[in-house]
């Protein structure tokens, strides 16, 4: 018989290629598990309403309304809806051609794009184009349509910050590109150094590759460290000496947990750098609603806007989201909140702030708590979670674990996280799907189980480390460079 269409081996290779950590063996385990009947505690991804923190309020009123518009017509809707999110549903409903249900613009709702630019103008200083601002089904999808537009075959190279978020191993995997790494460094609090920049490009050229974009993860995934100005200016100076298009992942700028750097857009120090650069660098910049204090992962709202883009290439890429033909509208609705929240005066501005201030509280509060547990167990060190959502520590395995690893057919830190998860039911991500150096091993978890279940979950991990190092530790020395 001769092989069908969809036979794996006669799939596209770039599909077989592509691998995504965070959904991979340890979560189908887990998920397995689960089915058996082993209470699983799924920290393996940035999916804050699944570990229990509630949705804000006021969004979801407002969203309530309008998928629900005939509520407005109840005579009684004020007794349960305030008056300031009834305004905002009646607000979005003008904005639609047909309510929730109806296709919007590909680009995305003109009124909620509006409100996007206001929201950057506010944040950095510089007025901002709607126009050149697109929503997308949460900023992957985003992210995937740049790449997809920028990578032209298997000689195009893509600067990845290592260790790094797998969409980005994976998309460009997808599209045929080159993935080069470049390391941050740990013992520097995941600081990026120019120097390992250069080396990179260097040896990508080296090897036939043009590089055509860097990406940056600020606040970092899965590294938790925020850029300061001063690094931000050297990659933008990186970047237009190279001719390189930057592409800022700046989905975490909510999640901030200490106040000596501070969240700064890559947009506002390019502005703020002035000509020619100003005017020069290629710059894409994504957010979303699925992080930050929202944590509205399953509604998929995100947006990018472009800086330095030409217009015949952003008529190329309006062509590709249009093929789609619309971004989905109750998303876009979350977005348009998330910019434009309540304001000094309105009625449910007092709730609002409560809730979020609570949350970002809570999550500092998370973030300590982990990176001390951490560094309290035998053979482990954490650099504290400075952004976003992560903890990422490092495991030093005794030789004795990374060969039992090697018998066992699994990565050691594979291994590792493995026993981890039969011993414990906490699922999280080996390191060595977000690439780091060889011979270093890592696990990333989020820090959003609740606050009042961390204290147990890190005794519950001290408990397993110790008993695994115990285990295994010969002391011939350990993984850690």
């Amino acid at each position: 018989m001769s092989p069908k269409a969809l036979d794996y081996e006669q799939l596209n290779e770039n599909v077989k290629k592509s691998q995504y950590a965070v959904r991979g063996e340890l979560y189908l385990r887990a998920s397995e598990l689960q089915k058996e009947g082993k209470k699983i505690i799924f920290t393996n991804v940035g999916n804050p309403h699944a570990l229990g923190q509630k949705p804000l309020t006021f969004p979801r009123q407002v969203v309530a309304l309008c998928q629900a518009p005939f509520l407005l017509d109840d005579p009684n809707v004020g007794l349960v809806f305030p008056a300031d999110a009834i305004a905002r549903a009646k607000h979005y409903l003008s904005l639609t051609s047909g309510g929730l249900g109806a296709y919007s613009d590909s680009r995305g709702i003109p009124g909620v794009r509006k409100e996007i630019a206001e929201f950057i103008e506010r944040r950095d200083g510089y007025p901002s184009d709607p126009e050149l601002i697109y929503l997308t089904d949460g900023a992957s999808k985003g992210v995937m349509q740049i790449l997809n537009t920028i990578i032209r075959g298997n000689k195009d190279g893509i600067l990845v910050p290592v260790p790094q978020y797998p969409l980005y191993s994976a998309a460009i995997s997808l599209y045929g590109g080159s993935l080069v790494p470049y390391y941050l460094e740990e013992s520097a609090n995941w600081g990026l150094d120019v120097n390992n920049l250069r080396d990179a490009v260097r040896q990508a050229r080296s090897n036939g590759i043009t590089i055509r974009a860097m990406v940056i993860i600020n606040p970092g995934n899965p590294t938790g460290q925020c850029l300061s100005e001063a690094n931000l200016k050297e990659i933008i100076r990186f970047c237009d000496q190279q001719n390189l298009v930057l592409m800022a992942d700046e989905v975490y700028q909510q999640n901030i947990y200490q106040d000596e750097r501070p969240f700064i857009s890559a947009r506002k120090v390019l502005l703020d750098m002035g000509h020619p650069i100003s005017n020069a660098l290629q710059l894409v910049s994504f957010h979303t609603v699925s992080k930050g204090y929202w944590g509205e992962c399953g509604q998929r709202g995100g947006y990018f806007e472009m800086v330095n883009i030409p217009p015949q290439s952003v008529e190329e890429i309006y062509k590709v989201a249009s093929i789609s033909l619309s971004p989905n509208v109750p998303g876009q609705i979350f977005l348009g909140l998330m910019v434009n929240p309540p304001k000094p005066g309105d009625i449910s501005y007092f709730k609002f702030v409560q809730e979020s201030k609570g949350i970002l509280e809570s999550l500092k509060r998370r973030a300590r708590i982990m990176t001390d547990g951490f560094n309290s167990c035998r053979n482990v060190v954490c650099n504290f979670t400075e952004g976003a959502m992560y903890s990422f520590p490092q495991i030093r395995l005794p030789p004795k674990a990374i060969e039992a690893a090697n018998r066992a057919g699994k990565h050691p830190d594979v291994f590792y996280c493995l026993k981890l998860l039969e011993a414990t039911g906490i699922s999280t991500v080996p390191g060595s799907g977000f690439g780091q150096k060889e011979g270093v091993f890592h696990l990333r978890t989020t820090i959003l189980p609740a606050e009042e279940d961390m204290a147990g979950i890190m005794a519950s991990f001290k408990k397993f480390n110790d008993e695994f190092m115990e285990q295994y530790d010969d002391h011939r020395g350990y993984s850690r460079l």
